[in-house]
């Protein structure tokens, strides 16, 4: 009974010194704070547990370093040209980002995203019609291959970008291949090795240091990036695996958006890549100049800047785009993400929008992948039913795609969910795109999309049972550290 009573004594002071660390040293947002409070007060040993793999802060973390992106010109770049914008001596071209120039003049400040405007964006919005893009530019790759995913499942669609990345390395191609090791989980050595014989090099991001043991399993690179000499990138939501074909009975079709880019932007890619990649491998990336090779003269006329954002960052720079966006929203917003759990912030710029006249359109998916977290979204959903947006539930299978479109003028296309995870605890990168043309095109695809999904109403909403209404208020108050 003694040993007992030590024991629970033992528990509860350690309770006691964890939440004084998360007030007064940690300094986190009042939402997580609270959060953490009650998963420690409720589970108390368990709790424990899970603070020590969930809850680092990674804000006062130096992860990157910058001294070789020095040398390709992009920061130098990037702050003469917010001088100029500045100034106003700065010709953009671009009609779109012309009328946005705060936009613009905002990423150059917080996050140094140089703009270019001779971009050609092709949009792809089916996986089949994406990977088969991504394996003949592969086929064709001439000098290197940077390729990153978040997941690489050990399945068909795995195995085949396997093969095709070895064959290039085998052929004197440089193949690096960047995966988060929780994403990626069921890749081993095994799955590797004919690439690594073939000459390439693959590495995972924030491994485990132990086995089964990952302190920092919290903090994923949630990143998709593929630049293939230099010349062409690509961005967006579709991992590698069977069920982003649509080959996945549990989900069935798999709607998502990405971005096959030729022009300067690919350099801001290029970038990111490499400081990625230098971060998690030994065998670390030098400039050469044919990793950042003169556009093309065929490239396009839109607007891009390269946005990254993780929890090493001083603010939340994807998110802050999305708020300034919708802030500049005249006539209407339209958001696809498979989640919805924002903070304040982000909920309060839609709700004002909404009230102020613009028409938002939100689309989710109607069958949950993460129950939990599901919940939650439609907690958040009430919140913009009652505001006044328009919510569509996508019924065609699973939609994944992170698309923002304001006025059919401005759009972000990327990574980033419009959830608390994607703002602040992973990695994330997202174009925003000044383009008339490209925007309407996302516009036209909502539209489509909306042929195939359900409009859900406050009426419907106001039926759901009290036992979804009980999920609903659990997940949410969670939702800060899901």
């Amino acid at each position: 009974m003694n040993v007992l009573s030590w024991l629970l004594t033992a528990i509860l002071v350690l309770n006691m010194t964890l939440a004084t660390v998360i007030i007064f040293r940690e300094r986190r947002d009042i939402g997580s704070t609270w959060a953490w409070l009650l998963v420690l007060y409720f589970i108390p040993l368990l709790g424990f547990v899970l603070y020590l793999f969930f809850a680092q802060n990674y804000r006062k973390t130096r992860l990157f370093e910058w001294k070789e992106i020095d040398r390709t010109g992009l920061r130098e770049a990037a702050i003469e040209q917010l001088n100029s914008v500045g100034a106003g001596e700065y010709e953009i071209r671009n009609s779109a980002a012309n009328d946005y120039r705060d936009l613009i003049v905002m990423h150059l400040k917080a996050r140094q995203a140089l703009y270019t405007e001779n971009n050609e964006v092709e949009l792809l919005l089916d996986g089949r019609e994406k990977f088969d893009r991504l394996f003949q530019d592969i086929a064709e790759a001439r000098d290197h291959i940077h390729i990153q995913y978040y997941i690489i499942q050990k399945d068909d669609l795995g195995g085949r970008l396997i093969r095709a990345l070895a064959e290039k390395a085998r052929a004197g191609v440089t193949v690096r291949l960047l995966y988060d090791e929780l994403g990626s989980r069921r890749l081993n050595r095994r799955s590797l090795q004919e690439f690594r014989d073939a000459g390439g090099i693959a590495v995972a991001f924030f491994p485990s240091k132990f086995r089964l043991i990952n302190f920092r399993l919290n903090y994923r690179n949630h990143r998709k990036l593929v630049v293939i000499d230099g010349k062409i990138g690509y961005v967006g939501g579709f991992n590698v695996g069977d069920e982003y074909l649509g080959l996945d009975p549990k989900f069935g079709y798999w709607r998502d958006t990405h971005l096959r880019m030729r022009g300067e932007a690919v350099h801001a890619m290029q970038a990111r890549f490499i400081l990625d990649w230098n971060q998690a491998s030994h065998d670390k990336v030098h400039y050469r100049t044919e990793l950042f090779p003169e556009s093309e003269a065929e490239s396009g006329t839109a607007g891009v800047q390269i946005v990254a954002s993780g929890p090493e960052s001083k603010l939340e720079y994807i998110k802050n785009g999305y708020v300034k966006m919708i802030s500049s929203a005249k006539h209407s917003i339209l958001i696809q993400t498979p989640y919805f759990v924002p903070d304040a912030g982000f909920l309060d710029a839609l709700r004002i929008a909404a009230l102020s006249g613009v028409q938002v359109s939100i689309m989710i998916p109607d069958k949950p992948d993460h129950p939990f977290i599901y919940w939650a979204t439609m907690s958040y959903i009430g919140v913009m039913l009652k505001a006044g947006v328009s919510v569509y539930l996508y019924r065609n299978g699973f939609i994944h795609a992170k698309t923002i479109v304001v006025d059919e003028e401005i759009a972000s296309v990327g990574t980033a969910n419009m959830d608390v995870r994607s703002f602040k605890l992973n990695f994330e990168v997202n174009a925003f795109l000044y383009d008339k043309e490209v925007s309407g095109k996302l516009a036209d695809a909502f539209r489509e999309d909306i042929n195939v999904s359900e409009a859900l109403t406050l009426e419907q909403y106001g039926q759901r049972s009290r036992r979804i209404r009980i999920k609903e208020s659990v997940s949410r108050l969670l939702s800060p550290i899901l």
